[in-house]
């Protein structure tokens, strides 16, 4: 009796441990893990309002530090990624603005690495994730590594990096179960987001067709922050950098990225691996659009504001160079997944602005290396390693390689003869840009980080009909999945801030009424400033359209790499089959046969072809075009395989281009979706494959026919 008393009280104990252990912050005062009461929890310190962020910020570093360290040993965000090796070269020395050597020698090819990723998923997620993509490239420079660490999105979600944990602690499966993997469209994240106007015009970028590429090789990078080029009469000019993909900007539809999950989820991957094998080398060329120093202020939005763009109709971006990626890696892990990217890995001639975003992620990056791969000497992994020499007095730690000699680790010193000494800037010593601060220590943000409304706006009244009304589907969906409904309620009443129409759409989504707030909650200024001085601004109208934000008016000269499937099986046609393939290959496109089974068909002259697919094994979400050869034998089986049916309607559904020619266009006709519009122009069936050639190669390279959505729902 007396043991079972005993035994019980040792589990009363055990329950009292566990209840003080656990803790949810209801009616509490935010601290810091010392205790210490925080009375901002928005904003940097920093040296002045648009000044530098301080390395005595005790609470900014405690809290990234604590995030940095949150996961083990897979990244926290861009854990799902591909990489590839290349080369980069300037067309033409960019001396006058900066000192850079690898921008000043046009026949210097600076090897890189560069590394394109999902942010919020897990490295078990999938490549078709609706996200913002990483795009970070390593220059193995002459003068040491440069890592331009970027998004396909110019923009990010906040404007302090004070708010970064907050930002992925809300876009992460909800804590208490892991749900959902991969995707924004839950409670917290829209809580967040509809509590901080300041992430509107990322969160439009991530509503767009961008934020479903149709492969990494057909998005956009861009360095989101403001840096400086200093030339070597220590001139500042502010620079952004962009990336622009020689093969276009595409994306995939919605409904077509959920497929393509289920049915490749290394999509992406494959997709740069297989071009890069088959020699079709993707190629970015490198855009800069360059400021001087003395216009920082002419602009009616903040340069150091990285919620902001410049539209290129203020400032054009001039293409200097070009990169092109070569070679897949050896091994993912040693390479891909050891990479260590940093945006404060700089060169002479590259240097920082006072964008408090960036100012955090200049400590954030070491901090997570250290964690993530376990040792300071990280840079001594293959991968990470520059091919300019190391010479310093850093010894031991965790995972040492170097093998030092002498017994010299300080400086000063004259037992080793001074060595290694300081360079002078004329022998290429890094000298930091002598920018003038005059300024009180403070936790705010400047006034001109106010206007959150005009640039998503812009955006959105930049694109094409078909494009608006996937923003207005991506904004249902993702809302559709929240369950709380204020937070539905209040996320549709900040979009008629931006565009009331919208607003209106999404809202009739969500059975919703639309309301203009009285007062937009604004939590990004700090507990003790006045909440009536730092409401958003009223939008501006400095620009009504930028043509060049609208995936519309993209490169749609090219099909090269573009995947076409052939649908044929015994019986095909020989020339039909020969000619179209002869012809879309010569235009570089990648032709691949599906078939009902695997092995070979023969072709109604007795050939021989090797299938490549079957309809069991692939799906036509993973090809960009459809083909269907004449053969009355081909045809006729083609005719009574469902799949084969729903591989053209599927196709049909999604607005790719599909071409048939003699009993082929009969199929058409007769059986799917397809044929049913005589006036749909990606839809080309004829008599002959030499004819229809052209005008389907012209419709491929269109990508998509966005007008047939626009018409019909297609069941598929």
């Amino acid at each position: 009796m007396a043991a079972d008393k005993n035994e019980q009280a040792n589990n009363n104990k055990k329950l009292e441990d566990l209840e003080q252990n656990r803790e949810d912050g209801t009616d509490q005062f935010l601290t810091t893990n010392q205790g210490v009461r925080v009375n901002d929890n928005q904003n940097s310190l920093k040296a002045g309002e648009r000044g530098a962020t301080l390395l005595e910020d005790f609470i900014l570093r405690e809290k990234i530090t604590h995030f940095d360290h949150e996961r083990i040993p897979e990244r926290i965000v861009h854990a799902r990624g591909a990489g590839a090796h290349g080369y980069f070269q300037v067309y033409e020395s960019m001396a006058k603005y900066t000192k850079a050597k690898f921008l000043t020698d046009p026949s210097v090819k600076t090897p890189v690495f560069a590394r394109f990723s999902t942010v919020a998923g897990s490295r078990g997620s999938t490549d078709l994730a609706r996200d913002i993509r990483g795009f970070a490239v390593k220059f193995y420079t002459e003068e040491g590594n440069y890592d331009l660490v970027g998004n396909n999105a110019p923009v990010f979600f906040i404007q302090d990096a004070m708010k970064f944990p907050d930002l992925v602690h809300s876009v992460k499966p909800e804590p208490h179960n892991e749900i959902p993997q991969a995707a924004a469209a839950h409670d917290t994240f829209w809580d967040f987001i509809s509590l901080m106007p300041e992430s509107m015009h990322a969160i439009f970028w991530a509503m767009s067709d961008r934020a479903i590429p149709r492969s990494f090789r057909m998005m956009e990078g861009f360095g989101v922050h403001t840096f400086r080029f200093i030339n070597d009469e220590g001139k500042s000019n502010f620079v952004k950098f962009h990336w622009k993909p020689l093969l276009g900007l595409h994306s995939v539809l919605w409904d077509e990225a959920t497929r393509i999950s289920g049915k490749d989820p290394d999509f992406h991957r494959r997709d740069l691996w297989d071009a890069i094998e088959s020699g079709a080398f993707p190629e970015w060329e490198f855009g800069v659009q360059i400021v001087a120093e003395e216009d920082e202020h002419k602009f009616e939005f903040d340069l150091l504001d990285p919620t902001k763009i410049i539209p290129e109709e203020l400032v054009p971006v001039q293409r200097i160079g070009k990169m092109v990626l070569d070679r897949n890696p050896d091994n993912f892990f040693a390479e891909t997944e050891q990479v260590a990217f940093h945006p404060g890995h700089i060169v002479p001639g590259i240097d920082f602005t006072n964008d408090p975003l960036l100012q955090g992620r200049l400590f954030s990056y070491t901090d997570t290396q250290l964690s993530r791969l376990g040792s300071p000497n990280f840079h001594e992994i293959p991968i990470n390693r520059p091919i300019a020499p190391i010479h310093n007095n850093q010894r031991d730690a965790q995972m040492r390689q170097t093998i030092n000699k002498g017994r010299v680790a300080y400086d000063p010193n004259s037992l080793g003869g001074g060595c290694p000494y300081q360079a002078m800037m004329s022998d290429g010593g890094f000298h930091s840009y002598e920018e003038r601060v005059d300024a009180r220590k403070v936790r705010a943000r400047s006034d001109s980080f106010r206007d959150h409304f005009t640039q998503p706006a812009l955006f959105y009244n930049s694109h094409s009909e078909a494009e608006k009304k996937h923003i207005v589907d991506a904004f249902s969906f993702e809302l559709g999945k929240v369950e709380t409904v204020a937070i539905r309620q209040r996320m549709v009443n900040i979009l008629t801030q931006i565009d009331e129409d919208l607003a209106k759409k999404v809202a009739d989504n969500l059975g919703l009424t639309p309301q203009n707030p009285e007062q937009p909650i604004n939590h990004s200024f700090g507990a003790d400033t006045d909440p009536q001085t730092v409401q958003p601004t009223e939008k501006r109208n400095y620009l009504d359209k930028s043509p060049v934000l609208s995936m519309e008016n993209t490169v749609k000269d090219t099909i090269k790499t573009r995947k076409i499937a052939f649908l044929a099986t015994n019986g095909v046609d020989d020339d039909a089959l020969d000619a179209m393939k002869k012809l879309l290959t010569a235009d570089g496109a990648m032709v691949k046969i599906v078939a009902t089974k695997h092995g070979t068909i023969k072709t109604a002259n007795g050939a021989e072809v090797k299938v490549d697919e079957t309809f069991m094994t692939t799906a036509s979400v993973l090809f960009d075009a459809v083909y269907i050869p004449g053969g009355k034998a081909s045809v006729d089986a083609l005719s009574q395989e469902m799949d084969a049916i729903h591989f053209v309607n599927e196709a049909f559904k999604h607005c790719k281009a599909i071409s048939a020619t003699g009993e082929g266009a009969d199929f058409v006709k007769n059986e799917t979706f397809a044929g049913k519009d005589e006036n749909d122009k990606a839809v080309i069936l004829g008599s002959m494959a030499k004819e229809t050639a052209k005008p389907f190669i012209n419709a491929i390279a269109q990508h998509r026919n966005w007008e047939r959505e626009m018409v019909r729902k297609v069941p598929a």
